[in-house]
């Protein structure tokens, strides 16, 4: 159901097409909500930094770049004079876990209550829904990467080039390196390199767009110069990202083949055999069961 600000009706558009399981362009009209104007951000960020969830890079940070970011700015600014030079070219910050924020989680349940009958149909029960907010300055990108959530990516202002990549296409990124992310979470073997780099799908967004990508879907970021001009040099994206049960059980999956891996054999990603991912799924639940039970073991999030 569409839910309201004031006056205002706010709602993410699928489209007809819509399919949870695959990636694909959609509309929304959270460029318009008042929690995402750039005063708002701010108070939010001062928020989030004292609970170190404010993220920086370097201004020199690459596509193919390892994705390190770090609590703290690069050049020792506080983070008012960030926010007073957000404009300046190469400018980045990262708002993690935003529903840290009462007033931000109950924006996120919001964006989420007007897709949930859709992805429902197909992913049953959404849990654990997240928000990141990237504000940036071009010339400047977000690497290569995989998450563990879906994510529903919407452009709230400035323009965007987002590159998707297919999740299923072991080609793309490795199923070794895909649990290796979700049991371990590491992404050292999650790297772009030119036989891959022409296989994704570029997505060019402005305020209203965003794109839907399930999770680990390999993706990056560029906001270039052409569209800049004078009082409009930001670009504040929103990724509204949420396990279901099928991402549950995915993970879990991972976490069995780790194991079988480690003992020398090829397990198949899951997809491969219904019957199979069940079994795995099982053994994995029971498996994190017992590590955090008696080894105080952490499970990945979303996994358990």
């Amino acid at each position: 159901m569409p839910v309201s600000s004031g006056c205002e009706e706010f709602h993410i558009d699928p489209g007809e097409d819509f399919s949870s399981y695959r990636r694909s362009p959609i509309n929304h009209n959270y460029d318009m909500h008042p929690l995402m104007e750039m005063s708002r951000l701010q108070d939010l960020a001062n928020y989030l930094m004292e609970k170190k969830q404010c993220r920086f890079v370097s201004p020199d940070i690459q596509k193919n770049s390892n994705f390190f970011h770090q609590g703290k700015t690069i050049d020792g600014r506080s983070l008012d004079e960030v926010f007073e030079r957000i404009d300046e070219p190469k400018s980045w910050i990262a708002l993690y876990n935003i529903e840290a924020h009462p007033e931000y989680k109950m924006f996120l349940d919001e964006v989420i209550s007007s897709v949930r009958p859709i992805v429902e149909r197909e992913q049953k029960n959404i849990f654990n829904v997240g928000g990141f907010i990237f504000i940036s300055a071009p010339p400047s990108v977000t690497p290569f990467h995989i998450d563990r959530e879906n994510n529903f990516w919407l452009q709230v202002r400035g323009r965007k080039r987002i590159t998707v990549f297919d999740h299923s296409d072991r080609n793309i990124v490795s199923g070794s390196a895909v649990e290796q992310f979700i049991v371990d979470r590491s992404l050292d073997d999650v790297r772009l390199n030119d036989e891959i780099a022409q296989l994704g799908r570029d997505f060019d967004v402005g305020p209203g767009d965003g794109v839907y990508f399930p999770a680990t879907s390999p993706h990056m970021t560029e906001t270039s110069n052409e569209w800049v001009v004078p009082g409009d040099a930001v670009s504040v994206s929103i990724g509204v990202v949420f396990y279901t049960d099928y991402t549950r059980q995915q993970a879990q999956i991972h976490q069995c083949n780790t194991v079988l891996r480690r003992l020398g054999l090829k397990p198949k990603f899951p997809g491969t055999n219904y019957y199979t991912d069940i079994i795995k799924g099982g053994f994995g639940h029971c498996l994190a069961d017992i590590k955090s039970r008696y080894r105080g073991y952490k499970p990945p999030p979303g996994s358990y």
